[in-house]
C-alpha cells in the first residue's frame, strides 16, 4: 500500500502513514492534501485522489524525539547504497571497530560495506589492513532523517524535505524510490 507525508500545520514534516490513514484524515476534514498522488481511490459512490503530502489543519505537539533510531534501511540512505571501502554496491552492515573487539552498534561505528569488502575485513581494524573509509561515519540530524529512514519516498515530498536537511541525505541516493 502507498505511503503518505503527514505535515504539521507549520509544514514540518511529521512522519509517513498508510494511504488509508491518510484518506481518513482528509476525509474527516482533519487535513488537507497537498499534493495528489495520481492514483484514485473508488467507492460505491465517491471517487477520490489519493493523497501523497497531506498538512494537518491544526498544530500538533511532537515531544522530544531524539536521536534518529540506528536501523538498516537509514544506514542505507546515509551512506547513498555504497560501500564505505570500495564505492561499489553496498549489501552488507559493518561495524568499523569489531564487536568483538569492543565496538558498539552506533552511528559513529556502522557503515554500509558489499559484501566481498565485509568478508575481507572481517574483524580486524582498518589499520591492520590498511584500509580507509571514504567518509567518516557519523550520525545523521535534521527532521527529514525520521521520513528518509523509514525507507518510504515519493519524489513529491522532496520540496517539503528540503529546508529540513533532505539534500544531503537525498544527493547521495541514487534517484528517489517509492
Amino acid at each position: 500500500m502507498p505511503h503518505v507525508l503527514v505535515l504539521n500545520a507549520s509544514y514540518e514534516p511529521l512522519g509517513v502513514v498508510p494511504l488509508r490513514r491518510a484518506l481518513v484524515l482528509v476525509l474527516e476534514n482533519k487535513a488537507v492534501a497537498l499534493e495528489e498522488s495520481g492514483a484514485y481511490m473508488h467507492s460505491a459512490t465517491v471517487t477520490v485522489s489519493a493523497p501523497s503530502v497531506v498538512r494537518l489543519k491544526r498544530f500538533v505537539r511532537v515531544p522530544y524525539r531524539g536521536p534518529v533510531p540506528l536501523t538498516r534501511r537509514a544506514l542505507f540512505a546515509r551512506d547513498g547504497g555504497r560501500c564505505m571501502y570500495c564505492g561499489g554496491v553496498a549489501t552488507s552492515v559493518d561495524h568499523v571497530i569489531p564487536r568483538s573487539r569492543g565496538g558498539q552498534h552506533v552511528w559513529d561505528n556502522v557503515v554500509a560495506s558489499c559484501r566481498r569488502c565485509n568478508h575481507v575485513k572481517a574483524d580486524r581494524h582498518l589499520f591492520e589492513i590498511g584500509w580507509r573509509l571514504r567518509h567518516k561515519p557519523a550520525p545523521p540530524t535534521g527532521l527529514a532523517w525520521r521520513i528518509i529512514g523509514t525507507g518510504h519516498r515519493d519524489p513529491r515530498w522532496l520540496p517539503y524535505l528540503q529546508p529540513y536537511g533532505a539534500d544531503d541525505a537525498l544527493a547521495r541516493i541514487d534517484g528517489i524510490s517509492a
